[in-house]
């Protein structure tokens, strides 16, 4: 019976198992060690070949080695290669602070890798079964999910250089336990799997047996769930990677931006499935925290009719709105002040706003543009200061009686917030504000009436 239902799910898959060499993740329980003698027992039908890989984790010390044992020894008994690794987990667990489920995975995964690479077999075999499956959805729509990560244990997935797959995934629990007894198998019990410290366990003693219960082939419903939601989501994947390729302004590493108008000009689906995307990007390591609600959060900042906000993600992921523009980055700092001086002819490099000359002239040919400033040279004393700006900074406007705060100017013209602090600011040397290079120029900029040399400033943005 087994067979047949593994034989049919894989073909459904249109996966075969000829001529393929395939490592075999046996931790010694009933799941792996019935999905180890099923393949025994199917390898030399289908030509393909087999190396054990386990790993153990030092939780349980003497009692965990001998399950090492036990699995090295049935190996041994059907001449089927074996590697196993001792890795201190509890030891992993102190120096990364990661829980004993993540840091036991890892752990598996990475030596599984090695093992693949080593050996040249590009498939991993793992025993998930369909309880596997309902437990691992429910618990991912518990903690809040989202996208492919709702539809819970994929039947198989690229890993290493090659592929893992699951070929029980179509069988419950009480199935293995079955042909365990059928073919007189008796596997090792890991004791810390009937804890209810564990939240899959809790789910497994509780919520499945009510589930079983309204209906015996629930994980057949939860399967097709799984598999209709993976599809659904590849093609939703697709076309929201082709929209935020028209979306984004900056993509690197540690920083992305979004054109906001353009984002919403997408559908609501794609939107959810675009935040997601960026976030997938730049965290390297998905932090545990991370859920639904965060991008929620930052659909709702962005869709509020105030310009600018600010939210913080875990991990310090950080989200700037700033009118059209919403940067999510990493690594902010606080921002480079800087002041510099020029008492005679000569360009200064501005950190991160590019170039500012300073030039004697003749009464030029051309009027200044918004990246040019003259002032006679009889009204402004040197030298002059190039700076960032300082909280209360006001400048008289040409044009404009009275004066206006610096703050305001930048508000007016919709500068972003993190551009706003490196903008360069320039003064003569009584500190009166003269010119925001490519903004707004001083009351006695321009062609005056007195004779002889202007002070010519050349702003080039970088």
């Amino acid at each position: 019976m087994l067979e047949a239902k593994v034989e049919a799910f894989l073909e459904r898959h249109l996966f075969s198992l000829k001529n393929k060499k395939i490592i075999v993740g046996v931790s010694g329980g009933p799941d792996s060690l019935a999905l180890l003698h099923y393949l025994q027992g199917q390898k030399e039908k289908q030509r393909f070949s087999i190396i054990v890989a386990h790993v153990d984790h030092m939780f349980r010390g003497e009692e965990s080695y001998q399950d090492a044992l036990f699995v090295k020894d049935y190996c041994e008994q059907f001449s089927i290669p074996f590697e196993m690794e001792q890795i201190n987990v509890p030891e992993l667990m102190k120096e990364t602070g990661k829980s004993a489920e993540v840091a036991g995975r890892d752990a598996r995964y990475g030596f599984f890798a090695k093992v693949m690479s080593e050996n040249d077999y590009p498939y991993l075999a793992l025993a998930h079964h369909g309880d596997d499956q309902i437990e691992t959805i429910l618990m991912r729509f518990t903690r809040g999910s989202t996208g492919k990560a709702r539809a819970g244990i994929p039947f198989q997935r690229p890993f290493q250089n090659g592929l893992i797959f699951r070929p029980f995934l179509a069988l419950t629990k009480k199935e293995i336990e079955e042909y365990c007894d059928q073919y007189q198998l008796v596997p090792r019990i890991d004791p810390s799997n009937k804890e209810s410290i564990y939240s899959r366990n809790r789910f497994r003693k509780v919520v499945l047996p009510f589930l079983k219960e309204e209906n015996r082939n629930v994980h057949e419903h939860f399967q097709r769930f799984s598999e209709e939601t993976q599809s659904d989501e590849d093609y939703l994947q697709e076309l929201t990677v082709q929209s935020m390729n028209t979306v984004m302004t900056i993509r690197e590493a540690q920083q992305i931006a979004i054109d906001i108008k353009r984002f919403f000009k997408m559908p609501i689906p794609l939107q959810r499935r675009g935040i997601q995307l960026i976030l997938n990007y730049l965290y390297k390591e998905r932090p545990a925290s991370l859920s639904a609600i965060h991008i929620h959060q930052v659909i709702a900042m962005i869709s509020r009719p105030h310009p600018s906000g600010t939210l913080d993600l875990p991990n310090g992921l950080k989200v700037i709105r700033s009118y059209q523009q919403c940067h999510f980055q990493f690594n902010i700092d606080k921002p480079l002040s800087f002041q510099f001086e020029l008492i005679e002819p000569g360009t200064i490099h501005l950190p991160e706003h590019g170039t500012i000359n300073m030039e004697y002239v003749e009464l030029p040919a051309s009027i200044p543009n918004r990246f040019t400033a003259l002032f006679a040279r009889d009204m402004v004393t040197l030298p002059l200061t190039i700076r960032t700006r300082k909280a209360g900074d006001r400048m008289s406007l040409k044009g404009m009686s009275g004066s206006k705060k610096v703050k305001d100017i930048f508000i007016d013209l919709k500068i972003p917030i993190q551009e706003r602090d490196t903008w360069p600011v320039v003064t003569d040397q009584d500190g009166c504000i003269l010119w925001l290079p490519g903004l707004k120029k001083s009351a006695i900029e321009g062609i005056g009436s007195t004779s002889g040399y202007y002070i010519q400033l050349t702003y080039k943005k970088q």
